[in-house]
């Protein structure tokens, strides 16, 4: 189990997962992309309970689902909201804290964000900016499907959503049928069966 605790002297924040001590150390003003668990949220690597702990802001896919894992880690952060629907409000906040030398880590509610979900905006403006941008690895769930589906990994292809309608779908798969590799793609769990 861990435990939390800021170090009177410092003022550090420090937290302890098994048996390792993790200190917040500050972090460069940058947007941190940072990968969370799928799932069991033990999968998560220590650099990103580090960038989570030390970020000035947390941007959430939802703020709520993203609760769960800050609070399961002892980590009182800021969050915002970063998602389809707000990014047009949001990103321009988000930018403007990390032009004033703000650190940010951009969170989805599960796995590596940017798959699936809106925050490449974010990163474009970013860049657009000419404010760095840092990858935190860890889990994926388009490579985590790959490497328990058995099929072949030298060459894979990542195609997101299939179209919810049957015709689109149809005209999507017949599209990357001549894509020689493995195609992986995420599905509702309610049309699985129809996919």
């Amino acid at each position: 189990m861990e435990k939390s605790s800021v170090t009177a002297e410092t003022g550090k924040r420090s937290y302890v997962v098994g048996q390792t001590e993790i200190a917040a150390r500050p972090l460069e003003p940058a947007l941190y992309l940072v990968a969370t668990p799928i799932g069991n949220l033990a999968d998560i690597t220590l650099r990103a309970l580090e960038t989570l702990a030390a970020a000035d802001i947390v941007a959430c896919e939802d703020t709520r689902v993203s609760r769960v894992l800050l609070d399961r880690y002892g980590i009182r952060r800021r969050t915002t909201a970063y998602h389809e629907h707000n990014a047009g409000e949001a990103g321009p906040k988000l930018i403007a804290a990390l032009q004033a030398g703000q650190s940010v880590a951009l969170i989805s509610d599960a796995g590596t964000p940017l798959v699936s979900d809106p925050g490449y905006r974010l990163v474009g403006e970013a860049l657009d900016h000419g404010i760095r941008v840092v990858p935190i690895p860890g889990p994926s769930a388009p490579l985590a499907a790959l490497t328990a589906s058995g099929l072949p990994s030298d060459a894979f292809m990542f195609a997101g959503f299939l179209p919810v309608k049957t015709g689109q779908r149809l005209t999507r798969l017949e599209a990357l049928k001549a894509v020689p590799a493995t195609l992986i793609f995420f599905e509702s769990p309610r049309r699985l069966a129809e996919s």
